[in-house]
């Protein structure tokens, strides 16, 4: 839904479609903090469902950043909070050590759960430039540091250089 908005941002000219889009990523925001709990809870949870779940978070942080900037709601700079994750995965591809398991990380999940909330609030009417170009540059500090994090982890847990 939300990468067809980002081609068709149009569908948000009235205030009332803009804020059902910022609703529905409010929603999505709370099912996706629902859906882990209930799996851990009953002892569903399983790598798979967490890879799944890591993948589709990125996706919708992608297609938000996207519409984001379809909004002009953030400058062209917004789409870094939907790349970050694919450029980390196509650098561990040329660099194997990046790609090496990271531990569970609260930090992680704060920055992925501030991404989603500030992207999915940006199209309502209510937040417009500079506020909301503001709030999306403190969501890509926070992803940046959140990165240098952990590619500072791996690179002290990479062994020799050769």
């Amino acid at each position: 839904v939300f990468a067809g908005l980002a081609f068709a941002p149009g569908a948000l000219a009235a205030p009332e479609a803009a804020w059902a889009a910022a609703g529905l990523a409010a929603l999505l925001l709370a099912l996706d903090g629902a859906d882990g709990m209930a799996a851990r809870r009953q002892g569903l949870a399983s790598a798979y469902g967490a890879r799944f779940d890591l993948e589709a978070d990125a996706a919708t942080i992608l297609a938000l950043s996207g519409l984001a900037l379809a909004l002009g709601k953030a400058g062209p700079w917004v789409l870094a909070l939907g790349l970050m994750r694919y450029a980390f995965v196509a650098a561990g591809a040329v660099r194997p050590w990046i790609a090496a398991p990271l531990p569970p990380s609260t930090r992680r999940k704060a920055v992925c759960v501030l991404q989603l909330a500030v992207l999915g609030a940006l199209p309502a009417p209510a937040l417009a430039p500079p506020v909301s170009s503001a709030l999306a540059g403190v969501a890509l500090v926070a992803l940046a540091w959140s990165f240098a994090v952990d590619l500072r982890w791996l690179a002290r847990r990479r062994g020799p250089r050769r």
